[in-house]
C-alpha cells in the first residue's frame, strides 16, 4: 500500500539554520532515501519551497487565488514522501528513520488512496540560499525579524 509521509516543521526554524547545519540534515535524510530506495520503497518526495511563495486557490466557478497557505497553525508543511509499505506499522517505521534523521519535524503518515504518478521528473534541487532567502523574505513578511 502506498503511504504519503508528510513533513512539517517551524518554517522560522528552518530558516535559521546555517548552510552547513542544513547540508548536515539532508546528508541524513538522504541516507534514509537511498536505504528507503534500495529497498524499492521510495516514490516521489520533495522539499517545498518556502510558504510565502505559496497561493491558494479557494471558491466557486475558476476561484479565487489568493497569497499564501493561510494556514493558522505553528507549524507548516514543508516536504513529502510517497513510500510502498505493506503495513501501516511498516510505514511508521519508515517515518521514525525520517524522524531520526530530522528530530524536530513532525510526520504525519496517511494513507494515499489514489496515486497518479504523472510524467517523470528530473532530479532538481534548489540552492541552500534560494531556500533560506524564501523562508527569510517570509518570516520578514509574516512580521518576524
Amino acid at each position: 500500500m502506498l503511504y504519503a509521509i508528510l513533513a512539517y516543521h517551524v518554517e522560522e526554524m528552518v530558516a535559521s539554520w546555517t548552510p552547513e547545519e542544513d547540508a548536515a540534515l539532508m546528508a541524513e535524510l538522504h541516507q534514509v532515501h537511498d536505504r528507503l530506495n534500495q529497498e524499492g520503497r521510495l516514490g516521489p518526495a520533495a522539499r517545498l519551497g518556502a510558504t510565502q511563495r505559496a497561493c491558494t486557490l479557494r471558491g466557486r466557478g475558476a476561484g479565487l487565488v489568493i497569497d499564501g497557505p493561510f494556514a493558522e497553525t505553528k507549524e507548516q508543511l514543508l516536504g513529502f514522501y510517497v513510500v510502498d509499505c505493506a503495513t501501516r506499522d511498516a510505514a511508521i517505521a519508515a517515518a521514525r528513520d525520517l524522524r531520526r534523521a530530522n528530530p524536530t519535524a513532525v510526520y504525519e503518515i496517511r494513507p494515499i488512496s489514489l496515486y497518479l504518478p504523472g510524467a517523470p521528473f528530473p532530479v532538481m534541487e534548489a540552492p541552500v540560499e534560494d531556500n533560506q532567502a524564501a523562508a527569510s523574505d517570509s518570516m520578514q513578511t509574516a512580521g518576524g525579524s
